[in-house]
């Protein structure tokens, strides 16, 4: 089904969304919040630039975004998939506990913040472009791959990353890590296990945007992980 979303209250689009049967393309999308949220067992495609929330809750669906996205995509969603086939604004993958996000470009302010892992559900955020400051801010669980293509090495991340991080793996590819870290995070070059866990999310991330896995490939990647002594830990974790 298609619907038109010229002119239409982010409120009566989202009425009209759930309440068609099956997958639904959406053309002429100019800023609507909420879409997709909650959203499962189906595919939403937009044509256009979808609001803030975008995905919010989502429970199993697929969004797939021809265009840029703006804040809180993926916000605490559960499982499911989000492709963008551009930018993202802040906060992406804020406090999502399942699923995964692709983004082909840059990502703006704190994406990944409060991500988190529970049992089988392992997040996965992989951003094509460079990252905003705070990228993995009080990072629970989960996996950013951050690949900076089209970027040199020092350009492919902001200030503040990782800050407060206590679980989950960011993943940097660079040939030399540019970023100052706390102490309370480490870094150390991937090794093939690293590798090993994000080839299927670096291969699918190929596949949505028509990029080479051997451009990504070319070159290394570095590992960021929580201090086993890290402090942050004692504030969110109980033992």
């Amino acid at each position: 089904m298609r619907i038109d979303c010229s002119g239409k209250k982010y409120d009566i689009l989202n009425s009209e969304i759930f309440s068609a049967e099956g997958n639904v393309t959406l053309d002429n999308c100019i800023g609507q919040r909420f879409i997709g949220a909650g959203a499962s067992n189906r595919t939403i495609t937009i044509n256009g630039v979808p609001g803030n929330a975008l995905g919010a809750y989502l429970n199993g669906a697929d969004i797939i975004v021809n265009g840029n996205a703006q804040d809180a995509t993926g916000d605490t969603m559960n499982s499911g998939r989000i492709v963008i086939h551009g930018r993202c604004g802040d906060a992406a993958g804020y406090a999502m506990r399942g699923g995964e996000i692709f983004v082909k470009g840059d990502v703006g302010y704190r994406a990944g913040i409060h991500m988190k892992a529970y049992a089988d559900k392992n997040p996965v955020l992989v951003i094509g472009g460079k990252c905003g400051s705070f990228l993995g801010e009080y990072q629970a669980g989960g996996l950013i791959i951050a690949l900076g293509l089209g970027y040199n090495d020092e350009e492919v991340l902001g200030g503040f990353c990782a800050t407060g991080m206590h679980g989950g793996k960011i993943m940097v590819r660079a040939d030399r890590l540019h970023v100052k870290l706390s102490k309370q995070i480490c870094s150390r070059p991937a090794d093939e296990e690293d590798l090993l866990q994000a080839a299927p999310y670096i291969k699918e991330f190929c596949k949505c945007f028509g990029i080479s896995e051997g451009e990504v490939y070319s070159k290394k990647f570095h590992v960021l992980y929580p201090n086993t002594s890290n402090p942050y830990k004692q504030l969110y974790i109980q033992n």
